[in-house]
């Protein structure tokens, strides 16, 4: 009898558990052939980098969806870091100069390019994916440009915004990789006129320095403040003859690098202006203020843009 009641008791239990929801899926399925920043780069713009398919996250949120929540119903969600989607197969022809709003990219995927073998001699390098360590602060919102058409192609010029974001991932051995997510002077020009699913622009923008010019390392190194050199004997070792890594260390600098993106169209609302869609960016890392060779960091996601 008490073995029958035991056994009840575990039916009825399975009966009324909670069955395990399906996880929100925001992979970006795209190839990468593995090649150097330059290659990627070249790739980028001259059109030959396959964006592949892509999956939409199951829980995408529009644009009048994210207008109709408050300040507390978003606090804490992380609904602030998420680009909104549209839906639709419209077109938007570019007549004249256009304003653009409201454009935010969200990265989904992380990679870091690593050396992962060495066949002959030659070092093998490929795009490895990283666990992110930021805080969900990392999208890039609120940016805005004009787009017209330039030599018969749509070009967005980037003026203002939110167009870079300190970020930092964590490669599988543990090494922390920090860089600035940006799209900062972005000039992407398009395959066409007019703004439609299938559209693609590309184009190069600006990386500044992750650190500023008043940061000063453990040692008490910067660039307009603080020492010119370590202390003690190490410091005078970075003469003629000296330590070249020891040079880069103390001869701190603010570098601006440069990076490539791609930005593919795939859905178009003309009643209210809205395009979204995926992007592959390509850039370079934190440098140190120079104390250290950039590692290739590749990003994919999706991103919202709208016509004002």
């Amino acid at each position: 009898m008490q073995f029958l009641l035991f056994l009840v008791l575990i039916v009825g239990a399975m009966a009324f558990a909670p069955t395990n929801r399906p996880s929100v899926s925001t992979s970006l399925t795209m190839k990468s052939d593995g090649a150097n920043f330059k290659k990627i780069g070249a790739a980028v713009l001259s059109g030959l980098f396959t964006l592949g398919t892509f999956q939409a996250p199951a829980e995408a949120i529009t644009k009048e969806q994210l207008n109709s929540l408050s300040y507390q119903q978003v606090k804490g969600t992380g609904l602030a870091n998420r680009c909104p989607q549209t839906t639709g197969s419209d077109t938007l022809s570019v007549n004249g100069k256009k304003k653009i709003v409201d454009f935010c990219v969200e990265p989904t995927i992380f990679e870091v390019e690593e050396e992962v073998a060495v066949k002959k001699g030659v070092p093998v390098k490929e795009f490895i994916k990283t666990k992110l360590m930021t805080r969900q602060t990392y999208s890039l919102d609120g940016v805005s440009g004009s787009m017209e058409v330039k030599d018969g192609k749509a070009t967005f010029t980037e003026e203002d915004g939110i167009d870079y974001a300190a970020t930092t991932v964590q490669l599988p051995g543990g090494e922390r990789v920090p860089f600035l997510f940006s799209i900062k002077n972005l000039v992407a020009k398009g395959n066409g006129q007019s703004v439609k699913p299938g559209f693609e622009m590309a184009g190069p923008f600006t990386v500044p320095s992750y650190r500023t010019g008043l940061f000063l390392d453990p040692k008490g190194r910067g660039t307009t403040t603080g020492y010119d050199q370590a202390g003690a004997l190490p410091g005078i070792q970075n003469g003629e003859n000296g330590d070249a890594t020891l040079f880069r260390e103390n001869n701190k600098v603010f570098q601006v690098l440069q990076g490539d993106v791609v930005f593919q169209v795939d859905s178009v609302n003309a009643a209210e202006g809205e395009f979204s869609g995926k992007f592959v960016s390509n850039q370079p890392g934190d440098t140190d203020m120079g104390g250290k060779d950039p590692k290739n960091i590749l990003l994919k996601g999706i991103f919202y843009g709208r016509f004002e």
